[in-house]
Protein backbone atom coordinates (compact mmCIF):
# COMPACT_ATOMS: atom_id res chain seq x y z
CA UNK A 1 0.00 0.00 0.00
CA UNK A 2 1.02 3.68 -0.73
CA UNK A 3 0.20 7.12 0.49
CA UNK A 4 0.38 9.77 -2.19
CA UNK A 5 1.17 12.90 -0.63
CA UNK A 6 0.33 16.00 -2.81
CA UNK A 7 2.73 19.17 -2.69
CA UNK A 8 1.05 22.25 -0.73
CA UNK A 9 1.91 24.27 -3.81
CA UNK A 10 -1.11 22.61 -5.19
CA UNK A 11 -3.09 24.93 -2.82
CA UNK A 12 -5.62 21.89 -1.87
CA UNK A 13 -8.48 23.13 -0.11
CA UNK A 14 -9.98 19.75 1.79
CA UNK A 15 -8.45 16.82 3.28
CA UNK A 16 -9.87 13.58 1.62
CA UNK A 17 -8.53 10.03 0.80
CA UNK A 18 -9.15 8.46 -1.72
CA UNK A 19 -8.36 4.39 -2.05
CA UNK A 20 -7.70 3.23 -5.80
CA UNK A 21 -5.74 -0.21 -6.25
CA UNK A 22 -4.44 -0.30 -2.77
CA UNK A 23 -3.68 2.97 -2.40
CA UNK A 24 -4.27 5.94 -0.99
CA UNK A 25 -4.42 9.12 -2.24
CA UNK A 26 -4.33 12.06 0.47
CA UNK A 27 -5.19 15.65 -0.52
CA UNK A 28 -4.02 17.99 2.38
CA UNK A 29 -5.17 21.52 3.16
CA UNK A 30 -2.29 22.71 5.14
CA UNK A 31 -1.46 25.44 2.38
CA UNK A 32 1.18 27.35 2.37
CA UNK A 33 2.97 25.30 5.71
CA UNK A 34 4.44 22.01 5.17
CA UNK A 35 2.31 19.24 6.26
CA UNK A 36 2.72 15.54 8.38
CA UNK A 37 0.59 13.04 10.20
CA UNK A 38 2.08 12.61 13.79
CA UNK A 39 1.37 10.03 16.32
CA UNK A 40 0.47 11.89 19.53
CA UNK A 41 0.75 8.86 21.62
CA UNK A 42 1.09 4.91 21.68
CA UNK A 43 -1.58 2.79 20.95
CA UNK A 44 -3.79 0.23 18.99
CA UNK A 45 -6.36 2.45 18.45
CA UNK A 46 -4.25 5.93 18.01
CA UNK A 47 -4.94 7.63 14.91
CA UNK A 48 -2.82 9.91 13.09
CA UNK A 49 -3.16 13.47 13.24
CA UNK A 50 -2.62 15.82 10.67
CA UNK A 51 -0.40 19.05 11.92
CA UNK A 52 1.62 21.73 10.47
CA UNK A 53 5.19 21.21 10.88
CA UNK A 54 8.57 23.32 9.48
CA UNK A 55 10.61 22.59 6.80
CA UNK A 56 13.01 19.97 8.10
CA UNK A 57 16.75 21.18 8.02
CA UNK A 58 18.76 19.88 6.19
CA UNK A 59 22.34 18.49 7.38
CA UNK A 60 25.66 18.38 5.50
CA UNK A 61 25.08 14.75 4.84
CA UNK A 62 21.32 14.95 4.34
CA UNK A 63 19.15 15.33 1.05
CA UNK A 64 15.79 17.32 1.07
CA UNK A 65 12.81 15.05 -0.47
CA UNK A 66 9.46 16.28 -1.45
CA UNK A 67 7.00 13.52 -1.11
CA UNK A 68 5.46 12.10 -3.70
CA UNK A 69 5.16 9.05 -2.57
CA UNK A 70 4.84 6.56 0.88
CA UNK A 71 4.68 3.15 1.69
CA UNK A 72 2.78 1.89 4.19
CA UNK A 73 4.08 -0.88 6.05
CA UNK A 74 3.52 -3.25 8.98
CA UNK A 75 6.47 -1.94 10.86
CA UNK A 76 4.43 1.56 10.80
CA UNK A 77 1.52 -0.05 12.56
CA UNK A 78 3.91 -1.86 15.39
CA UNK A 79 5.43 1.24 15.81
CA UNK A 80 2.09 3.04 16.26
CA UNK A 81 0.95 0.58 18.91
CA UNK A 82 4.00 0.73 20.70
CA UNK A 83 5.01 -3.16 20.46
CA UNK A 84 8.53 -1.23 18.81
CA UNK A 85 9.34 0.99 21.87
CA UNK A 86 11.65 -0.71 23.88
CA UNK A 87 13.96 -1.36 21.02
CA UNK A 88 12.88 1.83 18.46
CA UNK A 89 12.01 4.08 20.69
CA UNK A 90 10.51 7.13 19.76
CA UNK A 91 9.02 10.31 21.73
CA UNK A 92 5.33 11.10 20.74
CA UNK A 93 4.74 13.33 19.17
CA UNK A 94 6.39 12.12 15.98
CA UNK A 95 5.58 11.50 12.41
CA UNK A 96 5.64 7.63 10.98
CA UNK A 97 6.70 5.89 7.79
CA UNK A 98 9.89 4.38 6.97
CA UNK A 99 9.32 4.45 2.96
CA UNK A 100 9.19 7.29 0.65
CA UNK A 101 9.77 8.29 -2.76
CA UNK A 102 9.94 11.64 -4.53
CA UNK A 103 12.31 14.57 -5.78
CA UNK A 104 15.38 16.06 -4.04
CA UNK A 105 14.95 20.20 -3.58
CA UNK A 106 17.83 20.81 -1.22
CA UNK A 107 21.46 18.93 -0.85
CA UNK A 108 23.49 19.32 1.76
CA UNK A 109 27.19 20.67 1.57
CA UNK A 110 28.71 17.42 1.62
CA UNK A 111 26.35 15.71 -0.40
CA UNK A 112 28.06 14.08 -3.58
CA UNK A 113 25.62 11.45 -5.02
CA UNK A 114 22.36 13.59 -5.92
CA UNK A 115 21.32 16.85 -7.45
CA UNK A 116 18.18 19.05 -6.79
CA UNK A 117 15.86 17.88 -9.09
CA UNK A 118 16.70 13.89 -8.77
CA UNK A 119 14.07 11.59 -8.58
CA UNK A 120 14.94 9.35 -5.40
CA UNK A 121 13.58 6.46 -3.12
CA UNK A 122 14.73 5.02 0.41
CA UNK A 123 13.66 2.82 3.20
CA UNK A 124 14.67 5.76 5.34
CA UNK A 125 17.09 5.06 8.60
CA UNK A 126 15.64 3.91 11.82
CA UNK A 127 15.58 6.98 13.99
CA UNK A 128 15.16 9.34 11.01
CA UNK A 129 11.74 8.31 9.84
CA UNK A 130 9.05 10.64 8.81
CA UNK A 131 7.25 9.56 5.42
CA UNK A 132 4.12 10.45 6.40
CA UNK A 133 4.64 14.01 5.12
CA UNK A 134 5.23 16.46 2.40
CA UNK A 135 9.16 16.57 3.21
CA UNK A 136 12.10 14.42 4.79
CA UNK A 137 15.93 15.05 5.42
CA UNK A 138 17.21 12.04 3.90
CA UNK A 139 20.68 10.64 4.66
CA UNK A 140 22.47 10.25 1.21
CA UNK A 141 23.81 6.78 2.40
CA UNK A 142 20.14 5.64 2.34
CA UNK A 143 19.03 7.12 -0.20
CA UNK A 144 19.26 5.36 -4.71
CA UNK A 145 17.89 7.17 -7.81
CA UNK A 146 14.07 6.13 -8.59
CA UNK A 147 14.28 3.88 -11.55
CA UNK A 148 12.71 5.35 -14.81
CA UNK A 149 10.67 2.38 -15.31
CA UNK A 150 8.95 2.57 -11.47
CA UNK A 151 6.26 5.23 -11.31
CA UNK A 152 6.35 6.76 -7.49
CA UNK A 153 3.69 4.79 -6.58
CA UNK A 154 5.45 1.66 -7.19
CA UNK A 155 9.09 3.10 -5.94
CA UNK A 156 7.30 3.78 -2.43
CA UNK A 157 6.51 0.52 -2.17
CA UNK A 158 9.65 -1.55 -2.40
CA UNK A 159 12.48 -0.19 -0.09
CA UNK A 160 11.11 -2.47 3.38
CA UNK A 161 9.88 -5.50 1.90
CA UNK A 162 12.67 -5.89 -0.76
CA UNK A 163 15.49 -4.91 1.79
CA UNK A 164 13.90 -7.82 4.22
CA UNK A 165 13.79 -10.06 1.62
CA UNK A 166 17.54 -9.30 0.41
CA UNK A 167 18.75 -9.38 4.03
CA UNK A 168 16.97 -12.53 4.80
CA UNK A 169 17.91 -14.73 1.64
CA UNK A 170 21.40 -13.36 0.94
CA UNK A 171 23.10 -11.45 3.62
CA UNK A 172 21.75 -13.67 6.21
CA UNK A 173 20.74 -17.41 4.51
CA UNK A 174 23.31 -17.45 1.76
CA UNK A 175 20.90 -18.76 -0.49
CA UNK A 176 22.45 -20.97 -3.12
CA UNK A 177 21.29 -22.77 -6.78
CA UNK A 178 19.68 -26.03 -5.79
CA UNK A 179 18.81 -25.26 -2.21
CA UNK A 180 15.12 -25.28 -1.31
CA UNK A 181 13.66 -22.22 0.36
CA UNK A 182 10.29 -22.35 2.47
CA UNK A 183 8.56 -18.84 2.59
CA UNK A 184 5.28 -18.68 4.65
CA UNK A 185 2.85 -15.94 3.21
CA UNK A 186 3.79 -15.52 0.29
CA UNK A 187 1.14 -13.50 -1.02
CA UNK A 188 2.25 -10.79 1.44
CA UNK A 189 4.48 -7.84 1.06
CA UNK A 190 7.78 -9.80 1.83
CA UNK A 191 6.79 -12.86 0.56
CA UNK A 192 6.30 -11.43 -3.07
CA UNK A 193 9.23 -10.39 -3.34
CA UNK A 194 11.13 -13.23 -1.37
CA UNK A 195 9.79 -15.88 -3.62
CA UNK A 196 11.16 -13.84 -7.26
CA UNK A 197 13.99 -13.57 -4.95
CA UNK A 198 14.79 -16.69 -4.15
CA UNK A 199 13.93 -17.79 -7.77
CA UNK A 200 16.69 -15.94 -9.58
CA UNK A 201 19.08 -16.99 -6.86
CA UNK A 202 17.99 -20.80 -8.21
CA UNK A 203 16.38 -22.06 -5.42
CA UNK A 204 13.51 -24.49 -5.38
CA UNK A 205 10.41 -22.40 -3.26
CA UNK A 206 7.61 -23.52 -1.77
CA UNK A 207 5.08 -20.98 0.15
CA UNK A 208 1.87 -20.51 1.94
CA UNK A 209 -1.29 -18.56 0.73
CA UNK A 210 -5.27 -18.94 0.17
CA UNK A 211 -6.42 -20.78 -2.76
CA UNK A 212 -7.64 -17.52 -4.26
CA UNK A 213 -3.64 -16.49 -4.54
CA UNK A 214 -2.16 -19.63 -5.71
CA UNK A 215 -1.76 -18.49 -9.69
CA UNK A 216 -0.60 -15.42 -8.29
CA UNK A 217 2.32 -16.64 -6.56
CA UNK A 218 3.02 -19.42 -9.24
CA UNK A 219 3.39 -16.79 -11.50
CA UNK A 220 6.49 -15.00 -9.01
CA UNK A 221 7.92 -18.21 -9.12
CA UNK A 222 6.67 -20.56 -6.33
CA UNK A 223 7.61 -24.05 -7.38
CA UNK A 224 4.92 -25.27 -4.44
CA UNK A 225 1.85 -23.96 -3.28
CA UNK A 226 -0.04 -25.10 0.13
CA UNK A 227 -3.65 -23.23 0.98
CA UNK A 228 -2.62 -22.81 4.64
CA UNK A 229 -6.69 -23.22 5.10
CA UNK A 230 -7.07 -26.29 3.71
CA UNK A 231 -3.44 -28.09 4.02
CA UNK A 232 -0.58 -28.47 6.85
CA UNK A 233 2.63 -27.61 5.51
CA UNK A 234 4.53 -29.43 8.45
CA UNK A 235 3.23 -32.94 6.90
CA UNK A 236 3.67 -32.04 3.39
CA UNK A 237 7.04 -30.61 3.48
CA UNK A 238 10.52 -31.84 4.47
CA UNK A 239 14.51 -31.53 4.25
CA UNK A 240 14.30 -27.38 3.22
CA UNK A 241 17.33 -25.79 3.69
CA UNK A 242 15.96 -22.07 4.86
CA UNK A 243 12.45 -20.99 5.93
CA UNK A 244 11.21 -17.56 5.94
CA UNK A 245 8.39 -16.91 7.92
CA UNK A 246 6.71 -13.11 7.83
CA UNK A 247 3.10 -14.39 9.30
CA UNK A 248 3.17 -12.36 12.48
CA UNK A 249 -0.28 -14.30 12.90
CA UNK A 250 1.77 -17.70 13.67
CA UNK A 251 2.09 -18.62 17.22
CA UNK A 252 4.50 -21.53 18.14
CA UNK A 253 2.54 -23.90 19.81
Amino acid sequence: MGVRVPSSAQKVKAFKVIDFGGFLVLAIPCYPHSCAFIVKSYGKKEKLQLAELPEPVVKENEVLVQIHSAGVNLLDSLIRNGDFKLFLPYKPPFVNGHDVAGVVTKVGSKVSRFKIGDEVYSRVGDYRIGTFAEYIAVNEGDLALKPQNLSMDEAASIPLVGLTAWQALVEIGNVKKGQKVFIQAGSGGVGTFAIQLAKHLGAYVATTTSATNADWVKKLGADLVVDYKTEDFETLLKDYDLVLHSNREYQNP
